[in-house]
């Protein structure tokens, strides 16, 4: 069995919506189709359990604070209503200390409405739920906004996606990271996204070879 030694810390707060980040932190926690199994470690601004909005009750590891982004390898930041209610300030100032650091950020659903609140996708090409959704948090990134399922920037430092798209904010991210080629995406999301059988022998000899 590989051991875990890369990092990725992803926020976690009360109403988290539980499907956006699945497919990512199940393959960074097996490394099944990557070969390389990351150390999954909840953040909060307190060790208070959270409820996520599928009810399941989780229990941070480190406080938001005690993150130091030169010892991580990414940062996940998920949809949840503290985004729209105007929260978030701990986890987007995180994300820029992530970004200074040549650490990657990957945003998804109400989460790029909070980077985009930082000024944190005034510069950058990024994608969300929509153009109109980001135009609302008054940024000035908005003639780089892309029509996609998910969006790696220009030098692979934030990844965003919109709430429709777990499976592309995976590949998205794990290509982002080195972890995953165009072929391995593609039978990844010809299986998970697609529903195609045929690209189901491609994805096993990825895991395959990743066991030998």
């Amino acid at each position: 069995m590989l051991s875990m030694t890369r990092i990725a810390y992803i926020s976690v707060q009360d109403s988290l919506a539980d499907w956006e980040p699945g497919y990512l932190v199940a393959e960074l926690r097996s490394g099944r189709f990557t070969g390389e199994p990351f150390n999954v470690v909840a953040v909060a601004e307190t060790l208070e359990p959270v409820t996520t909005m599928g009810g399941l009750r989780l229990v941070p590891d480190v406080l938001v604070g005690d993150v130091d982004p030169s010892t991580a390898d990414l940062l996940i930041l998920p949809g949840a209503d503290m985004w729209d209610s105007g929260g978030g300030a701990a986890f987007t100032d995180l994300a820029a200390r992530f970004v200074a650091a040549g650490k990657p950020v990957a945003a998804i659903c109400g989460a790029t409405f909070g980077l985009a609140r930082a000024g944190l996708l005034d510069e950058r090409r990024h994608t969300s739920a929509a153009a109109e959704y980001l135009a609302a948090s008054g940024y000035a990134g908005g003639d780089l906004y892309v029509d996609e399922r998910a969006v790696i920037d220009d030098d692979a430092l934030v990844i965003t996606a919109g709430p429709d798209s777990p499976v592309q904010f995976a590949t998205a991210t794990l290509m982002a990271l080195g972890l995953l080629s165009e072929s391995d995406r593609d039978a990844y999301e010809g299986v998970f996204h697609r529903a195609d059988a045929s690209a189901y022998p491609a994805l096993m000899q990825t895991a395959a070879a990743h066991e030998a």
